[in-house]
């Protein structure tokens, strides 16, 4: 036992021998006292029992059963030290004759920090991998050294790449950046590896399976050795493509509210200075039909204060501050009105074909603001094609039922009346045609428009709850398409009846509220002219005196924003609550939502937009006068 002794004197690990009868220690090295924190009287007073957990009896007495049939017990087991505390031994042993007694010699090597260190590898791989199934992003894994990634499986959710179809290299990520951005986003993830950075982070865009482009955030985190080389990057792609759209949503959202409250202001008191800038140069321009030249100098400032009311409402329409007067229409038969304007519009070298569907469903619009909308659209599609080509107005019935089909539209599902006007003209690039309906923005030389057309024709789909669309391709030319919502009216559809040009007169008395003292002066002189017996007032509570003053007073002519503190509908509901026979007309450069709400006037409410002509004046106060009889 000479050699037995030099071995437990020497081996760092805890050895003892025991009795494999009685289970008794026989003897034990230094190692296993320090280890084990017994003493060797102790250990030799124990059996192996007493260093097993009570759960393992049963296990350790079968083994010492097949020990003694000469199957080796090496494994790994748990043990107990005095203080309690498990320790995971790696044991190797052999049967041999000890002082007359049948006994095992083992070597129990502690593990414990190994074990638990590859328990906590598992534990952080399993999770690693849970996390890269339940997350949303894109988990990818880069061996610097070896030059192959991993990529979880929402490279395939994400972005349609199979994972058997990706290269194993880092081509699997380079190959599928937008070309435009690969030399920016490889420099800047080679400049965080070759420095002593531990982070990156690149915003770029990412091609899916079918080319569609991708916005991605991806952020990766570099592992070096301990030289400070990069050897390996852990990182997260993040699809945010919806997330910047809804910013880009948001962000013309603002830009239209902004626009609006901008618009709502200037066209408030820009629009009176139209109306009688437009009315008493009308009046010169009657009072001077014989002077050939002076003529000519009014009929020019009439055209150029109507060209500054279509601007202001051009504006107002973008924002979706008009106030709209739907009716019930028949496409159809709009566009067939119009076509004699059309073809004066259209140079001889332009063919115009109609394909308008049969049994056209009802939509609800405002016939007015259509038809500027229409002739916009034939405008541009005749400037698209100044060699000539074709010009072709389609309308058609869609139903967009699955929410899918009509979000791919932005809008809600249900049915719509479509109306198209494609060209053959020289279309429009990919990066102009995202922006060809923000106000201002135009592709015509300076001079040849104001850019309002198309935001115009957009603000006024959407304040109508449909949509306009766009698709062009350079040399190809250019559709638009305007949805409206089919209409749930049974009554029958009817293009807008045109005002006649003979202005009619009247001889009832009206009350005129206007703030401003250049158009209330103007609008008596109108009224006056027209047969009228006119009272005049400034502010809504003088108008209620003079309406008790004055029982006679048929028809209230009310401007809607006013000083005093009632406005021209609180004005009108408190007189016809008083009196319930008189007729109210407004007149307004912009409502404020007064008296339009979600676009709309409210029924039975009747406007007059400034600027307004004579003959609109005059045609509008019969209507709302005769309606009342």
């Amino acid at each position: 036992m000479k050699d037995l002794s030099l071995l437990f004197e020497r081996h760092p690990d805890p050895m003892w021998v025991y009795d494999l009868e009685t289970l008794h220690f026989l003897e034990v090295n230094q190692a296993a006292v320090r280890r084990y924190g017994y003493t060797r009287g102790e250990f030799l007073a124990m059996t192996i029992k007493d260093i097993r957990p009570t759960k393992d009896v049963e296990a350790l007495e079968q083994n010492i059963a097949l020990i003694s049939e000469g199957i080796d017990s090496a494994g790994v087991w748990t043990h107990l030290n005095k203080a309690g505390e498990q320790l995971l031994v790696d044991i190797t042993s052999e049967v041999l004759e000890f002082r007359g007694r049948k006994a095992e010699l083992v070597c129990a090597r502690d593990v414990t920090d190994r074990v638990r260190l590859q328990s906590e590898a598992r534990t952080t791989e399993e999770r690693f991998k849970l996390i890269a199934r339940a997350t949303h992003d894109v988990i990818w894994d880069w061996n610097l050294d070896t030059d192959q990634v991993w990529w979880n499986e929402n490279i395939e959710t994400v972005f349609g790449h199979k994972l058997a179809e990706l290269e194993p290299d880092s081509t699997s990520w380079s190959n599928r950046i937008h070309p435009d951005d690969l030399k920016r986003v490889v420099n800047s993830i080679h400049v965080v590896q070759e420095g002593k950075g531990s982070t990156w982070v690149s915003e770029y865009r990412f091609l899916n399976a079918n080319g569609k482009v991708h916005h991605v955030v991806d952020r990766g985190f570099v592992l070096r050795n301990q030289n400070g080389k990069a050897t390996r990057m852990l990182g997260s792609m993040m699809d945010i493509t919806e997330q910047r759209e809804l910013t880009q949503l948001l962000a013309q959202a603002q830009k239209m509210d902004a626009i609006g409250q901008l618009t709502g202001g200037v066209a408030h008191d820009f629009n009176n200075l139209l109306t009688v800038i437009l009315g008493n140069t009308e009046l010169i321009h009657e009072l001077v039909e014989d002077n050939e030249e002076l003529s000519g100098l009014a009929a020019m400032t009439v055209s150029a204060a109507k060209r500054g009311a279509e601007l202001t409402q051009r504006l107002l329409a973008f924002a979706r501050r008009q106030a709209l007067e739907p009716k019930l229409l028949n496409l159809n038969q709009l566009v067939s009105e119009m076509e004699n304007l059309f073809r004066r519009t259209l140079s001889e070298t332009i063919d115009l074909r109609f394909i308008l569907t049969d049994e056209l469903w009802a939509c609800e619009a405002d016939p007015h603001q259509l038809e500027s909308a229409l002739l916009n659209l034939i405008i541009n599609a005749r400037d698209a094609m100044p060699q000539g080509g074709r010009l072709t107005v389609e309308t058609d019935n869609v139903s967009l039922e699955e929410k899918s089909r009509a979000a791919a539209f932005d809008l809600p599902t249900g049915k719509y009346v479509v109306l198209s006007v494609s060209d053959t003209g020289h279309g429009i690039s990919a990066d102009v045609l995202n922006q060809v309906f923000e106000p201002f923005f135009t592709t015509k030389p300076p001079g040849k428009g104001t850019g309002l057309g198309l935001s115009m024709v957009y603000g006024f789909l959407k304040q109508s709850g449909g949509q306009a669309k766009i698709y062009s391709e350079p040399g190809e030319g250019t559709t638009v398409k305007l949805y409206f919502p089919r209409s749930q009216t049974r009554e029958t559809p009817r293009v807008f009846e045109q005002h006649h040009t003979v202005a009619p007169r009247g001889t009832e008395t009206i009350l005129v509220v206007e703030d401003d003292e250049l158009v209330r002066t103007h609008v008596v002189s109108l009224l006056t002219g027209l047969g009228y017996r006119v009272i005049e007032t400034t502010n809504g509570p003088d108008a209620l005196i003079k309406l008790q003053q004055h029982p006679e007073i048929a028809l209230l002519f009310t401007d809607i924003i006013m000083p005093g503190g009632l406005n021209g509908r609180q004005l009108a509901d408190t007189a016809l609550a008083r009196y319930p026979r008189l007729r109210v007309l407004y007149t307004s450069g912009y409502t404020e939502n007064a008296i339009v709400h979600h676009g709309r006037l409210d029924p039975g409410i009747a406007l007059l937009g400034k600027p307004y002509t004579r003959q609109a004046l005059a045609h509008k106060l019969r209507a709302v006068l005769e309606h009342a009889q």
